[in-house]
């Protein structure tokens, strides 16, 4: 039950605050169609004395028996709820030990049931105390559930009230007041170090916060959304419907795999309370279908992956099957290609000039097979050489030649930087670049061979330009945390860039420029340094930063991953991720600088990069140490 759904079909659950009949009323929510049961462990009115006689020593059990349900049913089918009363951050010390004592006994109450998820309720800024009494019973117990915690979108003391019956819910534009329950979600997350067990639950209200505000709770760790039946409207037909705000926020939770759970009574009385179930099911069923991006990135989605270093690897034979697959790349690299033979040579030259193309790097072919189409497109020879470093791939290039190519295409097994060209090339193709543009060292093979190329010569690609957006997610934080390693310094897994298909996650700004190289160049100096300055504009934290990158094969034909101008389908390159050691709080007013290294020493590329404002952070990386693209 606590894990995300796994199909298409939306997991939902049912809160309620008093369950006379536990068995019973299980039976009843599962007839209606929900998954589990959100209820309190103990009587919701049921103040226990921890501290003070006679009531300390009260006799009899002071909850119901487990033995009510089976285990199976308690470990899948229920989600605890913290009795209401239970003030652990009580300025009131009697209170506040009381508090502690029953907080203490309903985890450890949900941990011998084995609950799968246990909730607690967030209702002001004050949680330092339940924060440490949670981390000591995560870290003290030998249990593995996990920990909502439950948050209202908006604080209850915010939300207006004069809402009309069947209004369409209003964004309040006060981001002072639309921030707040994110500020108290924050501070307990710090104060809990990031826990990966502690995750949000959040509950939408009437009102909602600005699109800024719900683009920043869509970067944390959403495990559910509680949604109140008053939030609903009523159709014609007096079925209930949410307004358009609510849509769209629940479309976007759809997408994190969020489970559903409805609280309050029945608002539309003449329907059945299926009729809520049923209209989420529909906004689900109704969603756009995922694109070619996204079906390739399924299951892909916030998992951190090394970058590949071809140059200094040998790829597999499934790594370029992958890359083959995509749709657009080989069609834009063609259409480039046609572009530039059409240019190059007149109409009436057709039948004589022939033009020498190199394909650098050819891998299992599919360059030269793009290129060939294009000849044949624009009606032009073509002689073309096929340089390829890897000796396995160099075996598939030469059946290609002996089967399909013949005399037109020329294998050669050697590094690019190494080759003694028999004669100079009228163009050079190449697929080097990485999620970050430059980081697979085009730029370094394309200088080497760039020798061989005529004075008038072209390269496809012709530049690219890699770019940076700060970005905020717990998740990816924790993932990069994860993967420490014992040989290796405590830190450098924080030193080191990852390739991830991003996704649980909110960027702070837009993407700007960071290095850009262009080929032929008379500058063969390719080491960078780029201050960038971003303006956030809410209050936030800041976890690392988001790499992309744009292309320009030839004229106006380009490639792109940066998520504006992200070419249709492309999956070939997921985003990069460069992470910070420890996360920088920003107030709305902060702008955030970030300083970005490239060195070379000859033998090895790496990347270095520090945050100066709104506050320092170490250089990431000094010297390499932790991170190098080998040459």
């Amino acid at each position: 039950m606590a894990s995300a759904s796994t199909g298409s079909r939306v997991s939902c659950g049912r809160d309620l605050n008093c369950v006379p009949e536990i068995a019973d009323t299980l039976g009843v929510v599962a007839k209606l169609g929900f998954d589990f049961l959100c209820m309190p462990l103990f009587h919701p009115r049921f103040r226990r004395e921890f501290e003070c006689e006679p009531a300390k020593s009260r006799p009899g059990a002071q909850t119901r028996s487990d033995l009510l349900l089976c285990g199976r049913d308690w470990n899948t089918l229920i989600v605890g709820k913290l009795s209401p009363w239970i003030a652990a951050d009580s300025e009131v010390e009697t209170e506040r030990r009381n508090s502690e004592a029953a907080l203490a006994q309903e985890l450890n109450f949900s941990a011998y049931l084995g609950l799968p998820v246990f909730m607690i309720p967030l209702s002001g800024p004050n949680n330092a105390n339940l924060a440490r009494l949670l981390l000591n019973h995560i870290h003290t117990g030998h249990h593995t559930s996990n920990f909502w915690i439950r948050v209202p979108l908006m604080a209850s003391e915010d939300m207006r009230e004069d809402l009309i019956e069947n209004e369409p819910a209003t964004y309040i534009d006060d981001t002072e007041v639309d921030e707040k329950s994110w500020s108290w979600w924050h501070s307990f997350r710090t104060l809990c170090d990031y826990n990966k067990r502690i995750c949000l639950a959040i509950e939408v209200g009437a009102d909602m916060p600005s699109e800024t505000v719900i683009d920043k709770w869509l970067g944390e760790p959403i495990k559910a959304a509680i949604l109140p039946t008053s939030i609903f409207l009523t159709n014609k037909k007096g079925f209930p419907v949410l307004s358009k705000a609510h849509q769209r926020i629940i479309s976007r939770l759809f997408k994190l795999e969020a489970q559903f759970i409805f609280t309050g009574t029945s608002q539309h009385t003449e329907k059945d309370f299926k009729s809520y179930l049923q209209y989420l099911e529909y906004l689900s069923q109704n969603r756009p279908a995922p694109d070619a991006y996204d079906l390739f990135a399924k299951g892909y989605e916030d998992y951190l992956q090394s970058p590949l270093q071809p140059l200094m690897d040998n790829l597999e034979s499934q790594t370029y099957e992958v890359f083959e697959k995509d749709p657009f790349k080989y069609s834009q690299y063609q259409q480039a290609v046609y572009k530039c033979l059409l240019d190059r040579v007149p109409e009436e030259e057709k039948d004589t000039n022939v033009q020498v193309l190199m394909v650098l790097g050819a891998g299992r072919g599919p360059l030269v097979n793009a290129s060939l189409r294009a000849a044949r497109q624009a009606d032009r020879k073509l002689r073309v050489y096929a340089v390829e470093k890897n000796p396995n791939a160099v075996i598939t290039l030469e059946n290609w030649r002996f089967e399909e190519w013949g005399e037109q295409v020329t294998v050669v097994s050697c590094d690019m930087r190494e080759w003694a060209a028999p004669e100079k090339a009228d163009i050079i193709v190449s697929e080097l670049l990485g999620s970050f543009g430059d980081n697979e060292l085009s730029p370094e093979c394309l200088d080497g061979a760039q020798h061989f190329l005529k004075d008038d010569g072209v390269s496809i690609p012709c530049s690219y330009t890699s770019f940076l957006a700060p970005l905020s997610s717990s998740k990816l934080y924790n993932e990069v945390r994860g993967c420490r390693e014992r040989d290796k310094d405590p830190e450098s897994h924080f030193e080191t860039p990852y390739v991830v298909r991003l996704h649980n996650f909110h960027q702070l700004a837009k993407p700007k420029p960071c290095f850009t190289f262009t080929h032929p160049t008379t500058n063969m100096n390719n080491n960078r340094y780029q201050c960038l300055r971003f303006s956030i504009g809410c209050n936030s934290v800041l976890h690392g930063f988001a790499g992309y990158f744009e292309t320009t094969l030839y004229k106006d034909v380009t490639l792109s991953i940066k998520p504006d101008t992200h070419s249709p389908g492309m999956f070939s390159w997921f985003p990069i991720l460069f992470p910070l050691k420890q996360p920088i709080s920003i107030s709305r007013d902060d702008d955030v600088t970030v300083r970005f290294w490239r060195c070379n020493n000859g033998k090895k590329v790496w990347y270095e990069w520090a945050v100066t404002e709104p506050s320092c952070s170490a250089i990431h990386n000094p010297a390499g140490r932790s991170y190098t693209i080998g040459l």
